[in-house]
């Protein structure tokens, strides 16, 4: 597989970062307060209602999408409200030369195609032992998110079934 980083991606994704979790904040500060819907993306409606449950402020499956698809890497963090997951550093045992990082975006409480972004980030060791910044393909980012969308829809089929 074959990666490319983009140039600002970096701070640009910290940025973004920064204001899902200031978003979260002030709306989960209302949700607790009992005023308020809790969505940080917009108000509930007849659409978000089933699709995003209370306590989590995104679209319930992207986001257990999400955590499905990249379970193999070590999670960082992961904040619910905000739809923000950041996985560790990764790499594969049959590649230590080369580690890989994910961001992935909840942007949505639908389940939508553009309701989930990721960035992948790519490291590799220099002639030193230390790790530098190494490019990942584009593809790469569009790849992850088309198979976190393609868990979501399965779940999002499993509950349909279970229910009809």
């Amino acid at each position: 597989m074959s990666f490319t980083l983009k140039a600002g991606t970096l701070k640009a994704g910290a940025v973004m970062a920064g204001a899902l979790l200031l978003t979260a904040c002030a709306h989960g500060g209302d949700q607790a307060s009992g005023g308020g819907s809790g969505f940080p993306f917009g108000k509930r409606n007849e659409h978000t209602v089933a699709a995003a449950p209370a306590g989590i402020g995104v679209n319930a499956f992207l986001w257990r999408a999400s955590l499905d698809t990249l379970s193999f890497m070590p999670l960082a963090s992961a904040d619910p409200f905000g739809g923000v997951i950041i996985t560790d550093w990764y790499a594969n045992p049959e590649k230590p030369d080369e580690r890989f990082k994910a961001t992935v975006y909840i942007l949505d409480t639908r389940l939508r195609a553009d309701g989930v972004s990721v960035t992948v980030f790519k490291q590799v060791k220099d002639t030193v032992g230390g790790w530098t910044n190494a490019p990942v393909s584009g593809q790469t980012d569009v790849d992850v998110e088309n198979a976190i969308l393609t868990r979501a829809r399965q779940l999002k089929l499993s509950t349909i079934n279970v229910k009809g």
